[in-house]
């Protein structure tokens, strides 16, 4: 067991009174404590949630400097927890990596045992990045649904940010599964891509823009939201009686400008979902149900890799809109 660790290439986001800095740089990594764990990382990604840190444009990083990256797969090199030992595979999301303590863009990580998840045996660490955050959050998303009951014969199911990294995952699984999806996008050259995950229609995200109405006619059965805001206003306006909505994410704004007559009038369910502070037991068991549901030649197509010195140049376009499916960055490919 040794009490200090080598230098790792890292990206590293810093800050003063002149501004954020970001650099791919060589870091030294603290020793570890009581019930951390040291993973070699094979695999990470770039989330938006990443790109935000990146490119300073919303203020996710709590502590400066900052490693970026909200998950990623590999190999444990060292361990001071008891369920952990060197060799084993393991994935993180979430748990404020990336934003309160150092992330997985880098070539080692030091965290908390706990934070961790064992990777079942049908993912490998590349399709693990590949599912991301993104993939696991979309897969909790299908979970809340079906705990409440939607099942597919109550009717299309919609997504909205169905080309994003939540949106692709969610249509995929929800279309695997015989629901039948109405998928939303503000890009029209992407139905094809839609339409590949399991799509059955396509929805312009422009008729989800306009000025909510408290309620407008009965649509979807189901939805899964990564927008937020009006999009979100508009899409409970739309939900069928006794609909529900596995909502996830802002994009689109923290507001919500809508009333209380989906809920009282119509009997709609608004479930939140977190995917960063989720405890470990529904981790575990979204990861089976991602080795067990998802088509990983399906997940394939969702995949853009991006080599980890492009990562910092490849943020902005997520606040551009350019970036569809997922986008891996292996760091170590050679540990499997």
């Amino acid at each position: 067991m040794t009490d200090t660790m080598p230098k790792t290439d890292a990206i590293l986001i810093d800050k003063d009174d002149n501004g954020q800095r970001v650099a791919r740089t060589q870091i030294d990594l603290p020793a570890l404590s009581d019930g951390e764990v040291a993973v070699d990382v094979a695999y990470s990604t770039l989330n938006y949630k990443d790109a935000l840190a990146i490119t300073g444009s919303a203020p996710v990083v709590r502590n400066f400097p900052m490693v970026p990256g909200i998950d990623f797969a590999g190999i444990v090199a060292d361990s001071r927890h008891p369920d952990y030992a060197a060799g084993d595979r393991v994935v993180l999301n979430g748990w404020s990596v990336g934003e309160k303590y150092w992330g997985g863009l880098a070539g080692r990580a030091h965290v908390r045992g706990d934070w961790l998840v064992p990777l079942p045996e049908a993912i490998s660490m590349r399709h693990a990045m590949a599912i991301g955050t993104a993939g696991y959050t979309a897969m909790l998303c299908v979970i809340a649904l079906e705990q409440a009951g939607v099942t597919p014969d109550l009717g299309e199911v919609v997504v909205t940010g169905a080309s994003g990294g939540v949106g692709s995952v969610a249509t995929a699984l929800l279309a695997a599964k015989g629901y039948t999806v109405a998928a939303v996008t503000g890009r029209p050259d992407e139905a094809g891509y839609l339409t590949s995950l399991g799509a059955a229609s396509i929805v312009d995200r422009a008729e989800l823009t306009g000025k909510p109405r408290a309620l407008n006619k009965e649509r979807w059965g189901g939805a899964v939201d990564v927008v937020g805001s009006t999009v979100l206003a508009n899409v409970l306006s739309m939900m069928k009686y006794r609909g529900v909505v596995a909502a996830c994410g802002l994009a689109g704004g923290m507001d919500l400008p809508t009333s209380v007559a989906p809920f009282i009038l119509r009997g709609v369910t608004l479930r939140g979902v977190d995917s960063v502070m989720c405890p470990r037991p529904e981790r575990v068991a979204a990861w089976a149900r991602l080795a067990s549901d998802l088509d990983m030649a399906t997940l394939d197509s969702m995949v853009t890799e991006v080599a980890f010195d492009k990562v910092i140049e490849t943020a902005p376009q997520f606040l551009e809109g350019k970036v569809r499916g997922r986008i891996v960055v292996p760091i170590r490919p050679d540990l499997g």
